[in-house]
């Protein structure tokens, strides 16, 4: 029941805001803020909790929902486990700080934003913790929706645009998902992940390779994977600034943990096979995001096109299918998470103020606001991998699972490191140093209290992942060692030209 709690409160505290005529635009944002303080609080609770030893899923709650014409059951089926538990954790954390952060940028139809926001952390929260196919797709549904609503209605000038680019991209991905989804289900029988898992990991590597194909297209275009990033940027920087917050911090997410729960856990010779493939998407996206990002004069387009070569650094070490790349890459997940979502944050508060995100509208800000700066340079620091930070500890596991893995790829990877501190220092220097040269910029305002209180948590989780990984990458140990071992298994067989046969009652 602690899972359904986790995941319903938000969906109660919709419906309730939507229901309730009256209620001012400062009491909407309270009682939105109490919500998903409460589910904040619930999920560090479950964190803590939380056996990183176990493989199998903790905390569950299953009951039968409804029956499919040729007799398979679908279930109400929730648990989390170690691929879960940090995108739990993280979804959790980041979604008060960007309810808190709509003060300053939303001034109208604040109740329809606030109950957006709720309905997206119920789709989020379910897409995570769902252990039946049939539910995750549910919820996979309902966390793009308000999305779409958000950017379209409080997003920028060419936000029309950037919506139906969004919405076309995910749709494309959502119907490919849903096919494999439905070939899976109707070869298996079944729609628990977990008898799912156990029936494809021995199923033939051309059923693995087509139903792999399937769901992996879906979520390299949610990643995105190149060359499906285009309508990240411009999702970015058409969107409010806390749809950019979600967006990046754990929408993104979704797409790399469904790799890894649906591709490579499900289907492990495929994803075998197909490892060389993914491993040079990632690398590729890692230096030609780096490269999009030097070329952009708009900060926040700059900071979207980043995240294309972060995530590739994710998707490298994931398909690495070793023990420091796949760890790396789950932690890296939170990483981005933090880091973009800060930077996001800062550009948003800085842009209330002096109304334009163009780097040559800037320069010698740090003069005039020393707490903004200070809070930018360690989110730069953290996006960049500085050692004591988070971005280091995740990047590191990621290059070194690959090297091990497949070393020409891997040292492509390793060039986007430098193309990447290049692009944010130079942002850096173009937006905090030098002379003041636009007058608008000599009366900036510095960081008020409550933004500190919106950002400086979030820097404090940054050190702390940098300074003490273990304590959020030993919740993911059992989990990411049943999946290796799958890889293992699937390596062996290969090698010797042959998968363990499926009997013939379990396939159609």
């Amino acid at each position: 029941m602690l899972l359904t709690f986790l995941t319903f409160l938000p969906l109660v505290g919709a419906v309730a805001l939507a229901l309730t005529p009256g209620l001012s635009d400062k009491l909407l944002r309270m009682a939105t803020f109490g919500f998903t303080l409460i589910v904040a609080a619930v999920g560090i609770a479950l964190f803590s909790k939380f056996d990183g030893g176990k493989a199998a899923a903790q905390f569950v709650h299953r009951l039968p929902w409804f029956q499919l014409p040729d007799g398979t059951q679908v279930h109400y089926s929730m648990g989390v486990d170690g691929i879960s538990i940090l995108m739990v954790a993280l979804t959790a954390i980041l979604m008060p700080f960007v309810v808190a952060s709509t003060g300053g940028h939303v001034k109208k139809r604040v109740k329809e934003l606030m109950v957006w926001l709720l309905v997206m952390e119920t789709g989020m929260m379910g897409v995570f913790l769902a252990t039946d196919v049939v539910l995750f797709y549910f919820f996979w549904e309902v966390s793009l929706v308000p999305l779409y609503f958000i950017v379209g209605i409080w997003g920028g000038e060419r936000r029309l645009y950037a919506t139906v680019k969004f919405f076309l991209y995910t749709l494309a991905g959502s119907l490919v998902m849903l096919i494999a989804a439905i070939a899976l289900v109707y070869r298996a029988q079944t729609t628990d992940v977990a008898q799912l898992t156990a029936w494809a990991s021995q199923a033939p590597l051309v059923t693995q390779g087509w139903l792999f194909a399937g769901f992996a297209l879906a979520f390299a275009i949610k990643v995105p994977v190149m060359p499906f990033h285009t309508w990240l940027a411009d999702a970015h920087t058409e969107a409010p600034t806390s749809g950019s917050v979600i967006l990046a911090g754990v929408l993104l997410k979704m797409g790399t943990y469904g790799l890894l729960r649906f591709g490579i856990a499900m289907f492990p010779a495929a994803a075998v096979e197909a490892a060389p493939l993914f491993m040079g998407l990632g690398a590729l996206g890692i230096v030609y995001g780096a490269f999009l990002a030097l070329a952009q004069t708009d900060i926040k387009r700059l900071i979207a096109c980043s995240s294309v070569s972060h995530l590739g650094y994710v998707v490298l070490g994931m398909f690495a299918l070793t023990q420091a790349g796949v760890r790396g890459s789950v932690l890296q997940m939170v990483n981005h998470g933090l880091s973009t979502g800060l930077l996001f944050l800062l550009i948003g508060m800085i842009y209330e103020r002096r109304h334009t995100r163009q780097l040559d509208q800037y320069g010698g800000v740090a003069a005039v606001m020393p707490a903004f700066a200070l809070c930018f340079v360690l989110a730069m620091l953290s996006s960049v991998g500085l050692p004591g930070l988070n971005g280091f500890v995740g990047e590191w596991m990621i290059l070194l699972g690959s090297f091990q893995a497949n070393a020409w790829i891997a040292g492509f990877a390793v060039t986007g490191v430098i193309f990447g501190a290049v692009y944010l220092l130079v942002a850096t220097r173009r937006m905090l140093f030098g002379p003041i040269v636009h007058d608008e910029n000599r009366v900036l305002v510095d960081l008020k209290g409550g933004e500190l209180a919106i950002v400086a948590p979030l820097l404090a989780l940054c050190v702390w992942i940098g300074v003490a990984p273990n304590g959020f990458l030993d919740k993911t140990t059992g989990s990411i060692d049943l999946v290796l071992e799958r890889i293992d298994h699937a390596r062996a067989e290969l090698r010797v030209g042959q998968l363990a046969p499926v009997q013939e009652e379990q396939s159609r």
